[in-house]
């Protein structure tokens, strides 16, 4: 391609400050211009607008989305105060999971003109640019350093660079156009024979000290991990789409015996008997790349999900009679060590097809030498056998707690080495990528032969210390003789309901979703909302699995193991009724709206803006519908700017109470009919400490 480098992540160091301000003012601005330019090859406006596939959003949510990234971070970070555009903010907020190959996102949008997305990022870009002017830097940048968050939009777009390649591969040619910045590679010949080189036993090492690092990184980089390594034998090559075929032509994709449990349920439902990317006309193949179908370069790696991936190494375990199957994460940092490899150059092409630094594609798997092998970085992605998991010493960031969590559940797999899109941290040695194993990115795969097992680390435990306590205040034991919270809150709302209609409800704050359920005892339909997904996740869960595990602490690193299950609680006969979102209580999406009651447990007192939910918390209920507020009226200026809090201080030298607040502002559409009232409630945090707290509870009857 004929670009210049495109520009390397920064080092988080340096001994000028002013240079250092400059550098990722740049970074910002060339990532921007080349995610901006990537969508110079959709044809029309039309391409913007309609699915490339129906597991995922149309194209011009991801042109917004990653702008809306950075304002909402930087609001949650506090370097902002005021968002740009409420409305846009929310519907580019949340991106869609897919949860399943047959999870099809249904949900009806209005989506903005294109001319007014862009004078949204324009807006953005603006605002950011003049923060890396005037923000105090001090090196290096560290997590806690306000430049984080502004690092960590431009690390995501530049995954959704990536990602957004992948959807307009998957966008009909129709609504797509070639680039002259974004050619293809035009090189193609005989594909290699592929054979096995031995590798020797080793020891790995990876991870990243929050206190000794040089790059950004996403919190699965931190902690540590070691392993020692078996001696193994792995392909020179990655698989090549030559390599590939005859697991086609003997019609592998129909033989149950190459497929597990999962891969076969996705086969059958998709009916797939080729990679994904590959046409067959006539007796002839093609191959689809980002703008273009071009004739089958049957020496480029054959690009194919985990399931494909691992159905290949089957067939192959079958007919060579050798325990073939992918590698581990593990032995794919053995790979890079024993090929003596290091990171892209900052100055300078790196040896690899990688950071875009020579074709909009994969590239013949010959190109790429590495030692002995080839390709153990870049060309394509390469599916493993480890699904995601934390290491020790794993902790979240605050400014993004659900970026890695909701991946530890054993569904989604680690892929290594980056593609010829992958840049900036996704081009490091320590990116952890994972991804659902039915998911289509630019990926394939090299095999190894290898007597060990394949180990997987679990994770179906929660350990983390903040989501453990939540799920035992939701569904484990009582402590005190206090009676469970959540249940409490529900069986007080349900009383006051009364003869009213129970049809639909919001649990607004709903956290880990107890009351969401026990709610559905009488509602026809209960929604929870929560902001962090890492809360509502363990909901989800209990929905679609029907049991919760996670560990408490005792005492130091003591633990005590826990198993919940809706069953035991009484509640699996409601599962059904039930949904979870995630959402900011303070800019909800408009269908959030129909509701006979609305339960805000815990959560005014923890908004950055609670008068801006309770001045519209109205246009969500019915009519003679119920609100039910419930607080400690814990207000803290980490949560919400002393200006904001609606009750707690001094009103023209008298106490104004949060009570006085609420009648203030809601007043105008509610009346008081019950309480205040103290609902008590424990939170345990080891075995031998816990929080005893009481909550006001208030409901209030809409009247106009």
């Amino acid at each position: 391609m004929s670009q210049p480098l495109f520009q390397r992540t920064p080092l988080l160091d340096g001994s000028d400050i002013d240079v250092k301000r400059e550098e990722i003012r740049s970074y910002f601005h060339t990532t921007l211009n080349r995610y901006e330019q990537l969508f110079e090859t959709l044809r029309n406006d039309d391409a913007y607008y309609k699915k490339p596939i129906t597991l995922r959003h149309p194209l011009i949510f991801y042109l917004g989305h990653t702008a809306t990234f950075f304002v909402n971070k930087l609001i949650l970070a506090g370097i902002i105060s005021e968002r740009i555009n409420p409305r846009l903010e929310s519907i580019f907020a949340v991106g869609v999971d897919e949860m399943s190959w047959d999870d099809l996102d249904s949900t009806h949008y209005d989506w903005p003109s294109v001319e007014e997305v862009r004078a949204y990022r324009k807006t953005m870009r603006n605002l950011v640019d003049q923060l890396i002017t005037t923000l105090p830097l001090t090196l290096p940048i560290t997590w806690e350093s306000p430049w984080w968050p502004i690092l960590m939009g431009i690390e995501h777009e530049r995954i959704h660079l990536e990602t957004s390649s992948v959807l307009i591969r998957q966008h009909k040619l129709e609504f797509v156009q070639s680039h002259a910045d974004w050619q293809p590679c035009h090189k193609s010949g005989m594909a290699p024979h592929n054979e096995l080189v031995a590798v020797a036993a080793g020891t790995i090492a990876i991870g990243k000290s929050k206190t000794d690092q040089q790059h950004y990184g996403w919190d699965n980089e931190y902690g540590s991990h070691t392993a020692n390594i078996a001696a193994f034998q792995a392909s020179k090559y990655l698989v090549s789409n030559q390599e590939f075929l005859p697991f086609v032509e003997i019609n592998g994709y129909r033989n149950e015996a190459y497929w597990q449990g999962e891969g076969r349920s996705w086969q059958q439902f998709t009916h797939a008997e080729h990679p994904t990317f590959w046409i067959k006309k006539g007796d002839a193949w093609y191959l689809r790349l980002m703008t273009e179908e071009i004739s089958m370069p049957w020496d480029w790696p054959v690009e194919v999900n985990y399931h494909e991936a691992k159905a290949f190494c089957n067939w192959k375990a079958t007919i060579t009679k050798q325990p073939v199957r992918l590698p581990t994460e593990d032995e794919w940092y053995r790979l890079y060590d024993v090929a003596h490899l290091s990171e892209v150059p900052m100055d300078a092409r790196t040896s690899s097809n990688l950071h875009l630094d020579y074709y909009a594609s994969s590239c013949p798997v010959t190109e790429f030498a590495h030692g002995e092998f080839f390709d153990i970085v870049g060309n394509v992605w390469q599916w493993t056998e480890t699904p995601t998991y934390p290491f020790a010493g794993f902790d979240v960031h605050p400014l993004y707690d659900d970026f890695t969590t909701p991946t530890f559940d054993s569904q989604h797999n680690l892929i290594k080495g980056g593609s010829w899109i992958a840049c900036g941290n996704e081009s490091l040695h320590s990116a952890r990528y994972a991804f659902r194993r039915h998911f289509f990115q630019h990926a394939g795969f090299r095999y190894v032969v290898s007597d060990a097992p394949a180990t997987q680390p679990s994770s179906n435990y929660e350990t983390d210390k903040l989501l453990s306590e939540y799920a035992e205040f939701h569904y484990g034991n009582s402590y005190f003789d206090v009676p469970n919270f959540s249940k409490a809150l529900a069986e007080i709302a349900i009383a006051a309901m009364g003869s009213r209609p129970a049809r639909a409800a919001l649990d607004l704050g709903c956290a880990s979703g107890r009351s969401t359920f026990e709610l559905a005892r009488v509602f026809d339909h209960v929604t929870g909302v929560d902001f962090s997904a890492r809360f509502i996740g363990q909901g989800v869960q209990l929905v679609q699995q029907g049991v919760l595990r996670y560990t408490l602490i005792d005492e130091g690193e003591l633990v005590s193991y826990k198993e919940r299950t809706l069953s035991n609680l009484g509640l699996d006969h409601v599962k059904h009724k039930v949904e979870f979102y995630q959402g900011d209580a303070c800019n909800l999406k408009s269908i959030f709206t129909g509701y006979d009651l609305i339960l805000a447990a815990n959560l005014i007192d923890r908004l950055y803006d609670p008068a801006k939910l309770l001045n519209n918390i109205h246009t969500r209920i019915n009519t003679g519908g119920l609100l039910m507020i419930t607080s400690p009226y814990t207000w803290l200026t980490e949560h919400t700017k002393k200006e904001a809090w609606i009750g707690g201080f001094k009103r023209d030298g008298e106490n104004f109470t949060t009570l006085d607040g609420l009648k203030e502002i809601l007043g105008k559409h509610f009346r008081l009919i019950q309480g205040p009232q103290a609902v008590p409630f424990v939170i345990r945090e080891t075995k031998r400490k816990f929080q005893h707290t009481l909550s006001e509870v208030t409901i209030w009857e809409k009247i106009s």
